[in-house]
C-alpha cells in the first residue's frame, strides 16, 4: 500500500511566506528585516501577515538603505540571531555589496571558524515582469564568484517552501534568489519532508538525447522546450541546479555522459557567467562523452533593456530549441 503524504497547492510567493512562518515559529532567534516587509508585506507581498503574527520586533521595517540592512544583519548574526534580510529588487543590492563581499562572506573565515554567519539575503531577481531599470537584473555570478557565500534559487513552490527553511538553518550566509516572474506560479508542496538537501541538483525531467541545464525561472522555460522537443522526436533531460554555489555536479555529469549533448540556459549575460563556469567544468569532466560543444543560451552582453524589448533579450523556448538543434546536428 502506498503511503499518503500531506500536500497543499501554493504559489511560490505563498510557499516562501509559509516557509518563513515555519522558521519564525521554530526558532525565536529568526528575525526578518527589510524595506516595507512589515507594514506592506513587501513589494511582492511575500512577508504579508508575518508582522501581525510575530510582531514588529521580529519582522522589522528598515530605512531605504541597503548597506544598513546588510550591516545590521551582520551585527544581528554576531549577536546570536538568524536574520533574513530582504532587498526589494535585484538591482538595489549593489549599494550593499561592500557589506556582502567584505564582511558577510569573510567573517567566518576571518574568525577561523569560531564565528558563524547565519544570514539569509532574500533577493527577487530576473526579468519577465516589464519593470524599469534596476528592477530586472540577474546578479548571481557576482555572488557565486565570492568565496564564503552559498547561492541558491528555487524553481518551484515545493523547493521555495523547503529551501528557505534550509537556508535559514545554515551557519553560512545564503543568497536566496527568488525568481520574481514565477512568484504566482502554483505547484504542489509536500509538507512532510523536502525533495532534497539544500545544495542538491535534481533531474526535473528525464531524457536521453540532450541535457538542458538551468535554475530558477529558466527551469520552466527548459521544461517547455523539452516538451516541444519531445513532439519532434528529441528526448531532452532537464536539470534543475537549485544551487549555483556550490554546484552539485554529480547528477549533471551523469546526465551528460548519457546524452553527450548539453545546453545551459540563463537570463544573465553570457560573459563570465554561471553558465560559462558550467560549460567549462563539463568540458573538463565529460570531454570524452561529448558529441557536440557545450552550448549556452543567455541574455545578451548588454545592460537589461527597457521593458518593451525584454522579450528579445531573455531566452525563451524557441532560443533553447535552436541551441538543441545545433547540438543535435553538430
Amino acid at each position: 500500500m502506498s503511503q499518503s503524504h500531506e500536500t497543499t497547492s501554493l504559489a511560490i510567493a505563498r510557499a516562501i511566506n509559509a516557509g518563513l512562518r515555519e522558521a519564525l515559529s521554530g526558532d525565536d532567534n529568526v528575525v526578518l528585516l527589510g524595506q516595507d516587509i512589515a507594514s506592506l508585506g513587501g513589494v511582492f507581498r511575500v512577508t504579508e501577515g508575518l508582522a501581525k503574527d510575530y510582531g514588529t520586533a521580529r519582522v522589522l521595517d528598515t530605512p531605504l538603505a541597503e548597506a544598513a540592512i546588510l550591516g545590521s544583519a551582520v551585527g544581528l548574526a554576531m549577536s546570536g540571531f538568524r536574520p533574513v534580510a530582504e532587498i526589494q529588487f535585484d538591482g538595489f543590492v549593489f549599494p550593499a555589496m561592500n557589506q556582502i563581499v567584505t564582511q558577510l562572506a569573510k567573517l567566518r573565515n576571518r574568525s577561523a571558524g569560531t564565528m558563524n554567519m547565519p544570514v539569509v539575503l532574500r533577493l527577487p531577481y530576473g526579468g519577465h515582469i516589464g519593470a524599469v531599470e534596476h528592477h530586472q537584473e540577474s546578479p548571481e555570478a557576482y555572488f557565486a564568484h565570492t568565496a564564503g557565500l552559498r547561492v541558491v534559487s528555487p524553481a518551484n513552490a515545493n523547493d521555495a517552501y523547503w529551501m528557505i527553511q534550509q537556508a535559514i538553518k545554515s551557519d553560512d550566509p545564503v543568497i536566496f534568489l527568488e525568481p520574481k516572474a514565477k512568484y504566482w506560479q502554483k505547484g504542489e508542496v509536500r509538507l512532510d519532508r523536502p525533495a532534497a538537501a539544500l545544495h542538491e541538483t535534481l533531474v526535473a525531467r528525464e531524457g536521453s538525447d540532450v541535457t538542458l541545464i538551468g535554475f530558477g525561472a529558466m527551469v520552466t522555460t527548459l521544461l517547455q522546450a523539452a516538451e516541444i522537443a519531445g513532439g519532434e522526436g528529441v528526448s531532452a533531460e532537464v536539470i534543475d541546479l537549485r544551487t549555483v554555489s556550490p554546484i552539485d555536479y554529480g547528477p549533471i555529469v551523469a546526465s551528460v555522459r548519457k546524452t553527450g549533448r548539453v545546453v545551459v540556459a540563463q537570463e544573465a549575460p553570457e560573459n563570465a557567467s554561471v553558465g560559462s563556469e558550467i560549460a567549462a567544468t563539463l568540458s573538463e569532466r565529460c570531454f570524452h562523452s561529448l558529441e557536440a560543444p557545450v552550448l549556452r543560451v543567455s541574455g545578451y552582453d548588454t545592460p537589461f533593456p527597457p521593458a518593451g524589448n525584454e522579450a528579445h533579450y531573455l531566452p525563451d523556448a524557441d532560443r533553447v530549441l535552436a541551441a538543441v538543434d545545433r547540438a543535435m546536428n553538430y
